[in-house]
């Protein structure tokens, strides 16, 4: 899953980082409100942990913007313990609340109370027909891709290909698994068939195809969609 961390102190934005990343998260990383809204429009982002006071806009401001029409999992962290900046952030959408210094193993902690929480609740569940790796994304609902937030438009077999492989980003599959779940038959030479369409593809989400960064063979194995 994705984390947003939103700090403008670098070392602790680094710390929460390096703990988040150990438990196998993701994390972006952002140092005021204008810079975590936009990557939350970039970017899948399953919970945010926000600072109040930053520059440029505030932790307040930044999550009330946020809740205009998002509901992330959101842990506000301030520096204050007063009552006041819990129960303001609290009361404008932040689900949870934590007054520094604290401890990282706590707020690990939390983050995956609120992860379970809202996976159980299904409001994570809006996100589970997105698929995203780096500027890639497939919007299954909508059947809409997008590269760098530019539309690309796929045949129906190409958009399947590439959404098999984009939701298993890293797996490498082999031509023959690609052949019989895209087309529900029995694969009998299916390199070129499936050599085609890759081309095609390529031709259309990537700037070079003949360096791909998302759509990639792996030699004598088979294709897969990269990681990032």
């Amino acid at each position: 899953m994705n984390i947003l961390v939103c700090d403008d102190d670098k070392e602790i934005v680094r710390a929460i980082s390096v703990y988040l990343e150990n438990e196998g998260y993701k994390v972006f990383k952002a140092y005021n409100g204008v810079e975590a809204i936009d990557l939350i429009h970039e970017q899948v982002i399953h919970l945010i942990i926000m600072d109040i006071m930053m520059p440029k806009m505030d932790g307040i401001t930044a999550t009330m913007k946020i809740r205009q029409d998002n509901m992330i999992p959101l842990i506000m962290l301030s520096a204050k313990s007063e009552d006041y900046d819990k129960i303001l952030g609290l009361n404008i959408g932040a689900d949870d609340y934590m007054a520094k210094p604290f401890n990282p193993l706590e707020l690990v902690a939390r983050v995956k109370s609120q992860l379970r929480r809202y996976t159980a609740f299904g409001s994570l569940e809006v996100s589970s027909h997105i698929f995203q790796t780096g500027g890639l994304m497939i919007d299954d609902e909508k059947k809409v891709i997008t590269v760098d937030k530019q539309a690309v438009h796929l045949t129906p077999v190409q958009y399947k290909i590439l959404k098999l492989l984009t939701a298993n980003t890293g797996r490498v599959f082999t031509i023959e698994e690609i052949y019989e779940k895209v087309w529900n038959e029995s694969a009998v030479n299916p390199e070129n068939t499936v050599a085609v369409h890759i081309r095609k593809i390529r031709e259309k989400i990537e700037i070079n195809p003949k360096e791909p960064k998302y759509l990639k063979v792996v030699w004598g194995v088979g294709y897969k969609v990269e990681k990032y």
